[in-house]
């Protein structure tokens, strides 16, 4: 079986691909069968577009295939973030993501922050993700009614505001708009920055560097379990760089599932290194895997809660 793949992607910065470039690399890794495009919000010679809003446009333009913006804390409200990224998934049919960074908080929650003391960005982020999930399920799909003859939107009992209150941030929501059919948007977290135990109660997909992967799965399934959650309910992936020599001297989907076997990876974050033909060329040496009908479904996960 192929394992699955995630393309890490710059765009509209120095040094990366334009948005007409970023178009073709996106048809590419639709065929390719790749999960999802993970889109930077910014290049080692300055920021990227928006990724978010890069993210609305290729997915106008492509369908069938995931996207992943990059979002830090660091200015970004929860519940402001929750709202852009939900509205990203249901516009394209359950196929958005966010790959959540740590850093510092943002004007309008600390305007109310429950304890100004707080700092830490590994337990700012770990509160962050709690805040965005809970959000995510606070408005159900199964509660949009719209009936018409009645005169009733949706089913309000099944709307719940979360009511948060940690160290960090206070929020009560509920969302204003009901979750997508995937149930809810996946959250990635990178490992580095942060820990296993610092991910295990929320991010859907963990990516470490594959230089670093090993023994990664055992740490990772026994804080999955500490955190009340199972291995199967999250899918991890090496990052590593891969440049067109990699693709034209063949083999590379055979080196994926070796190393997948090796350091039991469920797949790949692939860096690729070069410009967009290389970009292309290493996507057309991948072993074509079929689409998924939504973003969870392509990392074999399944629909988030809905409660």
């Amino acid at each position: 079986m192929s394992t699955v793949i995630q393309l890490a992607l710059g765009v509209g910065g120095p040094g990366l691909p334009s948005l007409a470039d970023a178009g073709d690399i996106a048809a590419a890794a639709g065929e390719a069968g790749v999960a999802a495009i993970r889109l930077a919000d910014q290049s080692p010679a300055g920021r990227a577009l928006d990724p978010t809003v890069v993210a609305a446009y290729l997915a106008g333009l492509h369908d069938g295939i995931g996207f992943l913006p990059v979002v830090p804390t660091t200015g970004n409200a929860p519940y402001n973030a929750a709202r852009r990224l939900l509205s990203l998934d249901r516009a394209t049919g359950g196929r958005a993501g966010v790959v959540l960074r740590p850093g510092g908080g943002d004007e309008v929650s600390e305007a109310s922050v429950p304890d100004p003391g707080a700092t830490d960005p590994a337990r700012r982020w770990t509160e962050y993700a709690r805040v965005l999930t809970q959000l995510w399920e606070s408005f159900p799909n199964t509660a949009l009614l719209g009936d018409q003859q009645a005169g009733v939107v949706a089913d309000d009992t099944l709307i719940r505001p979360i009511a948060h209150e940690g160290a960090f941030y206070r929020v009560a929501g509920p969302l204003d708009g009901p979750s997508s059919v995937q149930g809810r948007p996946v959250l990635v977290a990178d490992l580095g920055t942060l820990d296993v135990t610092a991910v295990a109660a929320s991010a859907d997909v963990v990516v470490v560097d594959r230089t670093q992967a090993a023994g990664v799965d055992a740490v990772l399934s026994q804080a999955l379990r500490l955190a009340g959650r199972d291995r199967g309910e999250v899918a991890l992936l090496g990052r590593v760089s891969v440049t067109r020599g990699d693709a034209v001297s063949g083999g590379l989907p055979a080196r994926l599932r070796a190393w997948a076997d090796e350091q039991l990876l469920d797949g790949f974050e692939l860096v690729p290194e070069g410009g967009p033909d290389h970009v292309i060329a290493i996507l057309r040496a991948l072993e074509p895997r079929p689409q998924a009908s939504t973003l969870r479904a392509a990392y074999g996960l399944r629909e988030g809660a809905l409660v």
